[in-house]
């Protein structure tokens, strides 16, 4: 049976939303293409196949063959997308200079007669009315010809293929513009009596706005992948490795997984591995946010792309190119730029038929010109026409959702939020339930000693010495969290005899010359002794969602000991910014009810579902989605991974297992739930922003088509120049362009410091 398989294609000759429809449609008609999805902000398209059915080297040429070039993206595909967008500048820029120099004489000739009386009499007395068109012609046919040559390459063979897109509009605009301008220069008695006049300037200027806006939009979109670059530039280029007894600088691509790598004081880590020997202290802020740098010892892990303090020491490389963490990130925001969200579905649905309608438009209103027009009504047409053609290019409509999507995901890798499924962005902006796991998601996931009440007679630290031996046989997560605590303490533990475990009851043990028990109430019970001296502070710890056991001393109760599972210092915060956000905030875990409501009642968490298993927090999803409520689920566990995947969004905390991770729509590499409030935000921030530039990309084309057509002349005596036409289509695109970029200053609603506000959520401007 035939397996699904995903490439990435890198895609060139896009330059609106039109080539997005007809690059998808083409893509989709191969055989074996289950899914195709373009991006015109990235140049790329993400295709699911059938291997076996078709290859990916047919697919890319059935994207050439419609005239998109493309090819499979490699493992360098962001480096060499950026230096093709880098190239492209440069190539445009030099062009718009050639095309503004060439073009600036015929625009001083036509508009100084415009706005310097007598300016044309002088210029005709100065080398004649003929010479001077002859010039214009001369000039723009060198702007045509060279600089404004890709309309014409690119336009007119997708006119002939039925598929026009915005370079056909220009082809078009302009070419009508020339040639009515070289029949009225060289052979005017074809024109009607009183239609003779020439419009070199209007192709002339046009073509160097339309190359103007594309410059701009060239650079604005290098910007767009900033947030890739950044990540790119965290990598290592070199490292130390200890190869045949010596240590030998190697490049990064040549390092393989168990190689021993050594790293010096300040030095960037090259991959991932394990800490050898040595000590230090290493700035993972770039992968969980914190700004403490982690300490680390043998047998810590390490993660490449991360920066070394002040101590050296040596690692063994577990993952290397691709498999490292940094790599992963990357492929992770790459994937979440390149994704299409559901409303760019409209977007596509209605620019695939936009430019056909438009050519339409334009023939129409020339029609009515010629009909009904005022004398001279071909010159009046003309301008119509061209003005129609040029200023509906659907540039801004293109742009207008990936270019979000590319500057929101990418400002979100750098918050330590990373969107492992583009539609997450736009799910998660309308959820209106955050349902959380407890353990390790809202708790530390990780139980303490919190209580040790000695009963009268008994010594504290005599007592922690007793049970916490006792229970250093023991492999029960609140057998280890006494343990620790007594170490942490600096208490010596005695040796102990005749360990035993009574299961479902606590433990036996004999230590020095005294008899331990450590158990439940029901283990003194059973053996007969009397807790009531302890039994009020018992159910006062229950309440607060405690673990109490009992420590019994020959055959006397002896302490009450406590356990429990802190919660994270963020959390509280967290919890209350999320409420703040308009956000009903639930608790799903298999818990007992008592510690769940405990700490339900300390963080502020509105709803409580306990004692549940697995499928039962997909049931509680289920249930609290009544009437139509949008669920996004927190979790980090392996038990979390049927419900990340059954939730409308699911959001793994990074710290948590990589079950959970690939289950979950949303990565969070902080290991607490600020980044819930941040992801939250940069979706609903992201979504606006789209919102705002299909507004603008819609609103200006069908305000602005009717007033090129003429409709206002009847009344008002106004006809849209095509120079100012093609203005407003260039300033159209950058206006979204820039819009996007504005995500960029987009700020962590939570800053870092938030656990240290007890209770406080530390909120920072959106944008």
């Amino acid at each position: 049976m035939s397996e699904l398989q995903q490439i990435r294609l890198s895609i060139e000759g896009m330059s609106c939303a039109s080539c997005v429809g007809r690059v998808d449609k083409v893509l989709a008609a191969v055989p074996g293409v289950v899914e195709a999805s373009v991006n015109l902000a990235t140049e790329t398209a993400t295709v699911t196949y059938f291997e076996g059915v078709t290859t990916p080297q047919a697919i890319a040429t059935a994207s050439g063959e419609a005239g998109y070039p493309a090819q499979v993206a490699d493992g360098e595909a962001s480096e060499d997308n950026t230096a093709r967008k880098d190239a492209e500048a440069r190539i445009l820029r030099r062009d718009v200079v050639i095309a503004a120099v060439l073009a600036l004489p015929i625009f001083l000739v036509e508009m100084g007669g415009h706005a310097i009386p007598g300016f044309h009499e002088w210029v005709t007395r100065s080398i004649g009315h003929q010479t001077n068109w002859v010039l214009q012609f001369a000039l723009t046919t060198a702007i045509l010809a060279g600089p404004g040559r890709r309309f014409y390459a690119k336009g007119f063979p997708a006119l002939v293929r039925g598929a026009p897109d915005m370079n056909s509009l220009v082809a078009l605009g302009t070419a009508a513009a020339w040639l009515f301008s070289i029949v009225a220069t060289f052979v005017p008695s074809l024109l009607p009596e009183g239609t003779r006049a020439v419009y070199y300037e209007a192709a002339a200027v046009i073509v160097v706005l339309i190359l103007l806006g594309r410059w701009l939009e060239a650079r604005a979109k290098g910007r767009t992948g900033a947030a890739i670059q950044k990540l790119l530039g965290l990598q290592a280029k070199t490292a130390r490795v200890e190869r045949n007894g010596e240590t030998v600088e190697l490049a990064i691509e040549e390092i393989a997984a168990g190689d021993v790598l050594v790293v010096r004081p300040g030095e960037r880590i090259a991959v991932d591995g394990e800490v050898t020997d040595g000590t230090s202290h290493v700035d993972e802020s770039m992968i969980t946010g914190e700004p403490i740098p982690a300490a680390k010892a043998p047998g810590d892990p390490v993660t490449g792309g991360t920066v070394n303090g002040a101590g050296g020491f040596r690692f063994r490389a577990t993952r290397v190119g691709a498999d490292t963490t940094l790599s992963q990130i990357i492929r992770m925001v790459e994937e979440a730029q390149g994704a299409k969200l559901p409303i760019q579905g409209l977007v596509d649905r209605v620019t695939l038929w936009f430019v056909p309608a438009v050519i339409g438009v334009a023939l129409l209103a020339i029609l009515a010109w010629l009909a009904f027009g005022p004398s001279p009504a071909l010159g009046y047409a003309l301008v119509a026409g061209v003005s129609v053609l040029i200023i509906a290019c659907p540039c801004a409509m293109g742009l207008a959702t990936p270019t979000s999507i590319m500057v929101g995901t990418g400002r979100a890798a750098e918050m330590g939020v990373l969107f492992r499924k583009g539609d997450a962005l736009q799910a998660l902006s309308g959820v209106s339930v955050v349902a959380l796991d407890k353990t390790g998601t809202v708790t530390e996931g990780r139980p303490k000693l919190t209580d040790l009440i000695p009963a009268d007679g008994f010594d504290r630290a005599e007592v922690l010495a007793l049970v916490a031996s006792v229970e250093e046989r023991s492999e029960h997560p609140v057998a280890e969290a006494i343990v620790r605590a007594a170490k942490a303490e600096g208490i010596k533990l005695p040796e102990v005899e005749e360990f035993s475990s009574i299961t479902g009851y606590g433990v036996k043990a004999r230590v020095a010359g005294h008899e331990i028990l450590v158990g439940a109430d029901r283990l003194m019970d059973r053996e007969g002794i009397d807790t009531a001296a302890l039994a009020s502070k018992e159910a006062e710890l229950a309440r607060k969602g405690r673990t109490a056991l009992f420590a019994a001393v020959d055959g006397k109760v002896a302490a009450l000991v406590a356990v429990a599972d802190p919660v994270k210092p963020a959390s509280r915060a967290a919890i209350a910014a999320l409420h703040d956000l308009g956000l009903k905030v639930a608790m799903i875990t298999g818990d007992k009810r008592e510690t769940a409501e405990a700490i339900a009642r300390e963080t502020g968490i509105d709803h409580v579902v306990a004692g549940v298993l697995p499928d039962g927090k997909v049931a509680a999803l289920d249930q609290l989605r009544t009437g139509g409520a949008r669920i996004a689920f927190v979790g980090d566990g392996i038990n979390d991974a049927p419900a990340l995947a059954h939730a409308d969004v699911g959001i793994a905390i990074g710290t948590g297992t990589d079950v959970a991770i690939e289950s979950a729509d949303v990565v969070l590499m902080s290991g607490d739930l600020r980044g819930v409030v941040n992801s939250y935000q940069v979706s609903r921030s992201t979504m606006r922003n789209i919102r705002q530039n299909l507004f603008w990309a819609f609103g200006y084309n069908t305000a602005l088509i009717p007033v090129a057509a003429g409709v206002l002349y009847p009344a008002l005596g106004v006809l849209l120049s095509p120079v100012l036409a093609a203005a407003a289509m260039a300033l159209s695109s950058v206006f979204v362009l820039s819009n996007a970029l504005r995500l960029r200053r987009l700020r962590p609603t939570m800053d870092e410091k938030a656990e240290a506000r007890h209770g406080a959520p530390a909120l920072a401007p959106a944008e």
